[in-house]
């Protein structure tokens, strides 16, 4: 591994490799690009005060936000009983104390609440920030995680960082939007 996991992700990742066949939280192969990806997305994010990960499912990105800002409160936020579930389960062993999660819909999700939002394969990239845009305060941050480099546009939204990294040789991208309205 080519980079360091911190205690809580390390704990996730144990917990993680524990679920993963009975709840298909992720497919298969090796788990480190999972965190890989999510540690290089979040690494230079200005994040602070309130921020929600959308889809949550296996807690990627939200958990690698929370253990690497820990001045930030994250919510992750699951539908899904299952994985709301395994999420609660590694917050619990973990000791994440900024972290929690939502079993919930995002729909149900208060507006204009949020500093920041964060989303890796929740719904594709051009609705995800719509639903971003939503949610955040003026000034907010919305986050993508994108394994292409097709940045959707959104009146209201614009690019103001574009990171790009190599996850396994291919190239992924975490693009910031600042809610300009």
């Amino acid at each position: 591994m080519a980079f360091e996991l911190t205690a809580a992700e390390e704990t996730h990742r144990q917990v993680l490799e524990k679920w993963r066949n009975a709840m298909d939280l992720v497919g298969p192969g090796p788990l480190e690009p999972h965190f890989e990806d999510a540690a290089q997305a979040v690494s230079w994010i200005p994040a602070e005060g309130h921020w929600v990960d959308l889809g949550s499912g296996a807690g990627f990105p939200g958990i690698a936000l929370a253990a690497r800002h820990p001045e930030t409160q994250v919510s992750l936020v699951e539908s899904r009983q299952k994985r709301a579930v395994f999420l609660k389960q590694v917050l619990l062993r973990s000791g994440l104390p900024n972290a929690e999660v939502l079993h919930q819909r995002t729909e149900g999700l208060s507006l204009d609440h949020y500093q920041g939002v964060i989303s890796r394969a929740y719904k594709p990239p051009q609705e995800a920030l719509e639903e971003a845009k939503k949610l955040l305060q003026t000034s907010g941050i919305a986050v993508l995680l994108l394994a292409k480099l097709e940045i959707p546009k959104c009146p209201g939204m614009e690019v103001f960082h574009v990171e790009r990294y190599l996850i396994g040789g291919k190239e992924r991208s975490a693009v910031g939007f600042r809610k300009i309205d």
